[in-house]
C-alpha cells in the first residue's frame, strides 16, 4: 500500500451567489470531479504564492487579495490512482482570494489535470455539476468567513 500525504492551497472565489469552480480533467484524479482552484504547494514554495499561481493556470484570473481562512483534511484508505490501494491525507489550505468578477475564467495549463475553469451558482453545486470534493462542500458550510472584508 502506498503512504501519500500532500500539502495543497485553494482559492475559494464567492461573488453574490456564484463560486468559482474547476474540473478535474482526465489526467487527475477523481477525473471529472469538481473541486476548488488550487493545487500541490511546490517543495520550497510558500502556501501564499502556491495559491496565487495555482489560481492563475487553472483559471487565468489574477488574484487581488488573498487570506488564509481555514484548513479542511481528508484522509482515505482506499484504490486510488492505478486502481492501486493508497493511504492518502490530503491537507488543504483555503484562501478567501478577491477577482475581478468580470474577467471571463478559462484554463491556462492545458496539459494539466484541470479542463474546465467557470462560475457556478452555489445554488446548482451538487445539483446542476457533477459531483464535487468534499473541501467544495466544506468552503460552502463555511462560505461567511470567505467573504470579502471578513
Amino acid at each position: 500500500m502506498i503512504r501519500t500525504q500532500r500539502l495543497g492551497a485553494y482559492a475559494v472565489v464567492i461573488v453574490d451567489d456564484r463560486i468559482l469552480l474547476t474540473r478535474i480533467s482526465p489526467a487527475g484524479y477523481p477525473a471529472g470531479t469538481w473541486t476548488l482552484p488550487g493545487g500541490g504547494v511546490d517543495h520550497g514554495e510558500s502556501p501564499h504564492d502556491a495559491v496565487v499561481r495555482e489560481l492563475h493556470e487553472e483559471t487565468g484570473l489574477r488574484a487581488l487579495s488573498s487570506r488564509l481562512v481555514d484548513v479542511h483534511d481528508v484522509h482515505v484508505v482506499a484504490p486510488g490512482r492505478g486502481d492501486r490501494f493508497e493511504d492518502y491525507h490530503g491537507v488543504h489550505l483555503l484562501y478567501a482570494v478577491e477577482v475581478d468578477p468580470a474577467v471571463t475564467p478559462h484554463v491556462v495549463e492545458l496539459d494539466g489535470t484541470t479542463d474546465v475553469a467557470c462560475w457556478v451558482a452555489i445554488a446548482d453545486v451538487g445539483t446542476q455539476v457533477g459531483p464535487v470534493l468534499p473541501m467544495v462542500e466544506h468552503a460552502l458550510a463555511h462560505a461567511d468567513h470567505f467573504s470579502a472584508g471578513v
